[in-house]
């Protein structure tokens, strides 16, 4: 069995890996987008934000893993599936100690999911290329769930405002490594 058949790409296509970055960038910049706009205002809807977006993680991580052979093939995004599912269900339990506790589940969750994306986007750059930027978000969430527990223990109590720069940073780096696929997908074909 080849690289490409472990890891998916060879029936799915980087296009399609390409196509799937830009709808993850596009979710986040939204998802940021919502938060500043609306939930930074309104208790109930960034409690939903909050919920929806390690849930929104796990389906899209689920999605991806099919698309690529399954999750027995893809023991980190299964691992990534499992934890982003367990975080939406803790961020919803910890909303009702408050946002210090919600950026603690947040900064857990940042560093469990950074590291499994570090090591999807280890185990794919063979076959797809282009995972530079992923390894690298990786690596940066896993910082930023560090400060995030750091953080929780303050005096200060946090806003879904203080979450919505990672996962600004997270609509970069999957918009970055979509248009670098697609980038290199037309210089292939030419």
């Amino acid at each position: 069995m080849t690289n490409a058949e472990t890891t998916g790409f060879q029936a799915a296509g980087t296009g399609d890996l390409a196509r799937y970055y830009l709808v993850r960038g596009i979710v986040a910049a939204g998802w940021v987008a919502a938060a500043v706009a609306v939930g930074r205002s309104h208790a109930a809807v960034a409690a939903v934000l909050l919920v929806a977006y390690p849930a929104w993680d796990a389906l899209a991580n689920w999605f991806d893993a099919k698309g690529s052979g399954g999750l027995l093939a893809n023991p980190s995004q299964a691992l990534n599936v499992l934890v982003s599912l367990g975080t939406a269900v803790a961020v919803a339990g910890a909303l009702q100690s408050g946002m210090n506790a919600v950026l603690a589940v947040f900064g857990v969750w940042a560093v469990l999911a950074g590291l499994a994306q570090l090591v999807t986007g280890i185990r794919r750059w063979r076959a797809a290329g282009a995972q530079w930027a992923m390894i690298l978000s990786g690596a940066q969430s896993a910082l930023a769930g560090v400060f995030f527990v750091v953080q929780s223990g303050g005096a200060k109590v946090p806003t879904i405002v203080d979450v919505a720069p990672y996962a600004a940073f997270g609509a970069f780096y999957f918009l970055v490594s979509a248009v670098w696929l697609i980038v290199a997908n037309r210089r292939r074909t030419a």
